[in-house]
């Protein structure tokens, strides 16, 4: 259970909006006035009475002991997840101010919270009786994997030849052809269940006419496109590791038997991408006394908010179980042993010279790397021209900011940090620059998300 003595942070409270709007309205809804009869027990539940726009005010709880984060649940309309209730509800219990006070949950909040623990520890069962048992016809598995692999390597070969196409008919060709030729290419891959593959073209149609040197851009993702599909059409020849990772570029993650590593883990940071299809949330993970960095994915689809909620800047205790891959980043979170709680966990920062070495380090394992996980120490945010970096305090050496990191509002929110200071930031360092998720002033004091 969570220790209920420590609040959370209303940084790590807002880190769970799954927009900027609901961050705002949420904000609004952190004070005492649109609350009654708001409490919280020992046992890790907070619940409330919001006054809406109807007569009957919307019934919200949280279960924030959960292993997994916070649940939630709210009878308003809203279909994002968590509501602007369940984060004013939160921002009021983090801020103890005595307006959540303890005491005994009402019916409707208790009915919730103990259908939902009773069906967590069905789960559990279920699962640990199912992994116990028989596993399904393994020779009918192989002969799926065979069938895939070689629908794999049609689409592969197609590929080829649609690149070779394109240089023999010139670069400029393809900014006449538009994107519809790209799609068309993109949902050949997609049939030929290389969903990696198909990903990569879509970002290839994109490049025609999307600025200055676009042909440039676009011979290097061409380059690296007919790297990755000469690396499956050669997999065997492969050392054991850079196949693992072709396959899973191609589209073929495998699954996470990896040895379980047992640690503390600090959530570092935690974002979302979407496109119409998918929505995919990153979660940073960094292991206290492992020293490693793990990266867990979540999915949601049709503009559904992924289920895994980590809040940013909170530890927990868990197993933590590697993809296969050159570098082992991804990781697939197993049985949890505590809930988030505050914790001065910190991982060790380098400087932006060592870390774009770590970067170029990564490219051997992986070429087709877009970035790696870092922590850089001792660095200032400083403008360059329209652009802006971060400077090594104690060096002559700087990281560019991405081009996503410059148009976010995590941007002054770091400047306003450090306020010409150093300061401790973890991010994405890759060919595009830096992008910073989180950062932490100089001394103590608590982490701030820049997603």
């Amino acid at each position: 259970m969570t220790q209920q003595g420590v609040r959370w942070t209303a940084e790590q409270v807002l880190a769970l909006a799954p927009d900027a709007a609901s961050r705002k309205a949420g904000s609004k809804l952190g004070a005492a006035g649109p609350w009654s009869e708001a409490g919280s027990s020992d046992e890790g539940t907070v619940w409330g009475l919001c006054k809406g726009s109807g007569s009957k005010p919307y019934q919200t709880v949280i279960d924030v002991a959960d292993f997994s984060g916070p649940a939630y649940k709210c009878s308003c309309p809203s279909r994002k997840f968590p509501c602007k209730h369940a984060l004013g509800l939160l921002l009021l219990w983090a801020g103890d101010d005595g307006s959540v006070a303890r005491a005994q949950p009402p019916d409707w909040a208790e009915q919730w919270i103990s259908g939902r623990r009773r069906r967590a520890e069905e789960k559990r069962t279920t699962t640990g009786a199912e992994s116990g048992g028989t596993s399904g016809d393994p020779e009918a598995a192989r002969r799926r994997a065979e069938r895939r692999a070689e629908r794999i390597t049609a689409g592969a070969t197609e590929l080829e030849q649609r690149l070779s196409d394109l240089l023999r008919g010139g670069l400029a060709a393809a900014e006449q052809a538009g994107y519809g030729l790209w799609e068309e290419t993109a949902a050949r891959m997609v049939d030929a269940q290389a969903p990696g593959l198909a990903a990569r073209v879509r970002e290839l149609g994109a490049i025609p006419g999307s600025g200055p040197g676009w042909p440039v851009r676009l011979l290097e993702e061409c380059a690296l496109l007919h790297l990755l599909d000469q690396g499956w059409l050669r997999r065997e020849r492969l050392p054991d590791g850079l196949a693992a990772t072709v396959r899973s570029r191609v589209g073929l993650s495998g699954s996470a038997d990896g040895p379980p590593v047992r640690d503390h883990w600090l959530v570092l940071a935690q974002y979302d991408t979407a496109d119409a299809r998918l929505t995919t949330r990153r979660i940073w993970l960094y292991g206290a006394e492992s020293g490693r960095t793990a990266l867990l994915l979540s999915y949601g689809a049709g503009g559904r908010a992924p289920e895994l909620t980590l809040p940013m800047g909170l530890a927990f205790e868990a197993e933590v179980s590697s993809y296969p891959g050159a570098r082992q980043l991804r990781a697939s979170l197993g049985r949890r042993f505590t809930a988030p709680e505050p914790a001065a966990i910190r991982p060790p920062g380098v400087t932006p010279a060592q870390a774009a070495a770590r970067y170029g380090e990564a490219l051997r394992d992986d070429p087709w790397l877009d970035s790696v996980p870092v922590t850089l120490s001792r660095v200032v945010p400083a403008p360059d021209g329209d652009s802006w970096q971060l400077s090594d305090a104690d060096g002559d050496m700087a990281l560019p900011l991405s081009p996503s990191a410059r148009s976010r509002p995590g941007l002054w929110r770091l400047v306003a940090l450090s306020g010409g200071a150093p300061v401790t930031v973890f991010g994405e360092c890759g060919h595009h620059g830096f992008t910073p998720l989180t950062a932490w002033p100089e001394g103590a004091g608590d982490a701030v998300g820049l997603c």
